[in-house]
């Protein structure tokens, strides 16, 4: 009904209107009962998960790349540092390496390693990490087995990182390569440098009376490092 005084085109619109509006609401109710029903559906067939809307999707997606992928770029800075300079008297945490492993890192060195050790021959790349993971596991085993209380992911830390200094020296030694005495020299420092930081690291208390058991294959494994880059 139109109220008193209305014109006739005001009293169509407002009926249109009502009537549009009371159809949307029966729209959206069928809309809501027939997602309800397929719900209950999906939920009395176990397969209600399908249903569920995670609310924490859109804070993961705002997280950054490197936060995604678990890399501290400050964290691995300090652990380099511990690794080329390691002696406590400096004032650095030699223990960062042990007590919080990373496999970014120590990749990202050995990749370095392995590209310095590339120019004519190509397949020193494969060796290398191969050597890297099965020589931290004997490594592991070995410094298990001597009653440390070691981890797998902190002797893969370890070793990695502690490829720096031979990193270091693979990029000193073509500028001696007619001083056949200077380049072996620093060979030996290189190999003595990367033994005494991994060592350094992974011995923990129990393993302090038995560290010479633990030098020995360390540094067997960063001499055939070492082997690997140079081609002997």
């Amino acid at each position: 009904m139109c109220a008193i005084g209305a014109t006739m085109p005001n009293c169509k619109l407002s009926s249109s209107s009502t009537s549009g509006n009371v159809g949307f609401t029966a729209d959206a109710g069928n809309i809501r009962q027939r997602g309800n029903s397929s719900g209950g559906f999906f939920q009395n067939r176990g397969f209600g998960w399908l249903m569920e809307v995670e609310e924490d999707d859109e804070e993961e997606e705002k997280k950054p790349l490197l936060e995604e992928l678990d890399i501290d770029l400050q964290d691995i800075y300090h652990k380099i540092r511990a690794v080329i300079v390691p002696l406590p008297q400096m004032g650095f945490d030699s223990k960062i390496i042990r007590d919080n492993p990373d496999f970014w890192g120590p990749l990202v060195v050995v990749l370095l390693y392995s590209l310095v050790s590339i120019y004519g021959q190509f397949r020193v790349v494969s060796w290398i990490l191969t050597i890297w993971i099965f020589g931290s596991a004997l490594v592991f085993l070995l410094a298990r087995v001597l009653g440390g209380e070691v981890y797998y992911a902190q002797c893969l830390g370890v070793i990695g990182y502690c490829l720096l200094p031979l990193t270091i020296i693979a990029l000193i030694l073509p500028l001696f390569s007619q001083m056949h005495y200077v380049g072996l020299f620093f060979k030996l420092l290189g190999v003595v440098w990367a033994t005494y930081s991994a060592s350094s690291l992974l011995c923990v208390e129990e393993l302090r009376q038995k560290r010479t058991l633990l030098l020995y294959p360390i540094l067997l494994l960063y001499i055939y490092f070492l082997s690997l880059y140079t081609g002997a």
